[in-house]
């Protein structure tokens, strides 16, 4: 697995050593967990993501959807415009911390099988995203 913004040529030593601050992306697009399917997916369009960071009302990071997540909703027979992200997105995380190891989050991305994780401080804010590399 090789995750984003790794060094070309790193070591294992030295990839060992590394942590999620290291090789995140900045958070990119937040949005509330109220927006609509239709609407988020818009919003992806827009900034060129494959992704969205999705917050409560008081602003911390709940979760994560991806461009895929959003479109196999659409394209269900239980689909509706009025579907909001909250209503998708289940159980709370995973999430990762900048100080876990990229050895540590890559151990977490193939048990949870996600391909992007949020970063997130100790207080649950957005601080980036960690995503395999395409």
């Amino acid at each position: 697995m090789t995750l984003v913004q790794m060094q070309p040529g790193s070591t294992d030593a030295t990839a060992a050593g590394r942590t999620v601050a290291d090789a995140m992306e900045t958070a990119g697009p937040q949005v509330c967990n109220d927006m609509t399917v239709e609407v988020a997916l818009s919003v992806m369009a827009s900034a060129r993501t494959g992704h969205l960071l999705v917050c409560d009302d008081s602003g911390l990071c709940i979760g994560l959807v991806t461009q895929s997540q959003l479109a196999a909703v659409r394209d269900g027979s239980a689909y509706s415009d009025r579907v909001q992200l909250r209503d998708i997105l289940g159980d709370r995380g995973p999430f990762t911390s900048p100080v876990t190891t990229m050895v540590e989050a890559g151990h977490m991305m193939r048990h949870s099988e996600v391909d992007a994780l949020p970063v997130v401080d100790e207080h649950g804010s957005a601080l980036g995203v960690l995503a395999l590399a395409r």
